[in-house]
């Protein structure tokens, strides 16, 4: 077993941002390995029934400071919350899990250290590893949550990107590790 703890029954798993703009090719923010990511997650849900939270990127309603930029970059994402775009990709229905929605890239913050139940380990899958996954992952290590980076059930906006944003957080040992989905199920 690793250190980590696998899925014990401490660790939760947070599905980073499994939504339809990052899913869909039409979508600028697409992620090519998207079908593989989700793959991964869909393994992990079994091994955490009742430790599971999700997580939502929505667009701020007024984008202010250098969001304002970023918005004139990316207009198509100005969109309301509820807009279709942000719903999490069909076949992944939440249940009663819990869902925390940011305007942020990093998720992390009070909202999701109280969905997770303050757990001391961290299971971490999602998109886009070098930007959204990156960003929760290194606030929750800070808060001082073990994490655990699950490299293939994750997705970047390339693939170069994916291993840069993963060498990233491996510099970030022993608070962040990098996985995989056979290893977390193993330690299950």
């Amino acid at each position: 077993m690793s250190s980590g703890g696998g899925a014990s029954h401490d660790a939760w798993l947070v599905a980073v941002d499994m939504q339809r703009v990052f899913a869909d090719p039409p979508s600028p923010w697409s992620s090519p390995d998207f079908p593989a990511a989700l793959s991964g997650v869909r393994r992990l849900l079994p091994a955490f029934a009742g430790r599971v939270a999700y997580t939502r990127y929505v667009a701020p309603s007024e984008p202010r400071g250098a969001w304002a930029d970023y918005f004139a970059a990316w207009p198509f994402a100005l969109v309301p919350p509820d807009d279709p775009l942000y719903d999490l990709v069909d076949g992944l229905d939440p249940g009663g899990a819990p869902v925390v929605a940011a305007a942020t890239f990093g998720k992390w913050g009070p909202e999701l250290a109280a969905a997770t139940g303050g757990a001391g380990t961290l299971v971490v899958a999602g998109v886009s590893t070098d930007c959204c996954v990156l960003s929760t992952v290194l606030a929750a290590a800070d808060a001082g949550r073990h994490v655990r980076v699950v490299a293939d059930a994750c997705a970047g906006a390339s693939r170069a990107d994916h291993e840069r944003a993963l060498d990233t957080m491996r510099l970030y040992a022993p608070l962040v590790e990098v996985t995989t989905v056979a290893e977390v199920l193993g330690d299950a």
